[in-house]
């Protein structure tokens, strides 16, 4: 029998810590484990794509446990009343190959996309950052305002999406959610939205190199949160903005971001460095132009990007989180963390799960995926229905 979390036992669980705590217990989980990165075996998603979407699969393991997510991601879904993104993942003990726990993902990929946000800001934001303007009032929203408040400490959020819907559906469900001392601000254009932020987030669905935020708009000492472009041809940020000197960009997994992140548009252009590198100093002589609506901007001279030909720097977070790598080295530079979604995530978010479940057993389900034999030589006789009625009442007995 293997355990199972669905989508009604899932509710159950947030429900009873609330989904703040679930993000921030949640985001300690994923800390642990990026903290002790070199034990995971790791690849990029194996990915199929289509005119309409992706399908993916997310494998890694630490040796003592395997995990996997299925996920998709088909932007145009909505128009058939259909979500954008849907999930499930596995849990496997290593050593018999055993399933553990099948669990439902949707819900779950969102909460853990937001913990991770939040995470890697805590330690690439300003320690002061206060006002978080949220581009894209979609699916993944609700739940990055949520991890913002809880985790960073935003109190002010300024929010833009060209669905007008959509930032209606974002304001009633944070003015049900009634976070304390929080301030939401509806404005009328992402330059707007920007303007006066600390951390801009985008996470913004569609299937298309978009450019969501261009140079002008990005304030020395601004974090970026690039949540929406996670797949090939699928973007949000002007490349100028990746190839500043004055960026520091940070990513889940470096050969995964180059396939799917921003940074896609610099390997595409042969514009990355190698993954590992020498911090230079920040650039910050390059910073303080004003831009259109009147705000200093990062990247107003020409001096503030690299020559032709120059190459930009990526770290991944387990070094920034282990130490090795800064996340931020002043309050002037800019940072970026250019998140795809990592199988790492999506193992850590497994194991939290587990251990929910077995801390709160009341209400679980287990299913029997796998079969069980008498004699686990003999598959064919397990097909047999009437033994597997005769062992059903000892079945029942065994997992009361």
């Amino acid at each position: 029998m293997v355990d199972y979390i669905g989508t009604a036992r899932l509710r159950e669980l947030v429900s009873r810590i609330g989904p703040a705590r679930f993000i921030a217990e949640l985001a300690g989980e994923i800390e642990t484990d990026y903290r002790r990165w070199d034990d995971f075996e790791k690849s990029p998603r194996h990915a199929c794509h289509s005119a309409g979407g992706v399908i993916e699969l997310m494998p890694t393991s630490d040796g003592r446990l395997y995990s996997f997510k299925y996920v998709n991601g088909h932007p145009k879904n909505t128009a058939q009343r259909l979500l954008t993104v849907t999930a499930f993942g596995v849990l496997a003990d290593v050593a018999t190959g055993y399933p553990l726990l099948l669990s439902e993902m949707t819900f779950v990929t969102a909460l853990r996309t937001a913990a991770i946000s939040a995470l890697a800001a805590g330690r690439m934001a300003r320690p002061a950052s206060r006002v978080m303007a949220l581009i894209g009032n979609g699916a993944q929203s609700e739940f990055q305002a949520i991890a913002f408040h809880r985790l960073v400490g935003v109190r002010n959020l300024r929010l833009y999406d060209t669905d007008s819907q959509a930032t209606a559906k974002l304001m009633r469900n944070l003015a049900t959610l009634r976070l304390p001392d929080l301030t939401v601000t509806r404005c009328a254009s992402t330059a707007e939205a920007v303007h006066g932020a600390d951390i801009v987030t985008t996470a913004t669905a569609d299937k298309c190199n978009a450019t969501i935020l261009t140079p002008d708009m990005v304030a020395p000492g601004m974090h970026l949160n690039a949540v929406g472009g996670d797949c090939p041809g699928k973007t949000e940020l002007h490349v100028d903005i990746l190839s500043a000197k004055n960026v520091r960009i940070v990513v889940e997994f470096e050969p995964q971001a180059r396939i799917e992140g921003e940074i896609q548009q610099l390997e595409a252009l042969g514009r990355i460095d190698a993954p590992d590198r020498v911090d230079a100093p920040a650039q910050a002589d390059t910073l303080g132009q004003v831009d259109s609506v009147g705000q200093k901007s990062a990247f107003g001279q020409k001096e503030a990007f690299g020559p032709a030909g120059a190459l930009t720097e990526v770290t991944e977070l387990a070094d920034v989180l282990r130490g090795r790598r800064p996340g931020r080295a002043n309050d002037r530079e800019v940072t970026l963390f250019d998140s795809v979604g990592f199988a790492l995530n999506d193992f850590s978010s497994l194991r939290y799960l587990q251990r929910l479940n077995d801390e709160h057993p009341d209400g679980g389900q287990r299913i029997d995926l796998i079969p069980e034999l008498d004699d686990p030589k003999d598959l064919f006789a397990g097909l047999s229905q009437e033994r597997a009625l005769e062992r059903a009442p000892a079945r029942r007995r065994r997992f009361a």
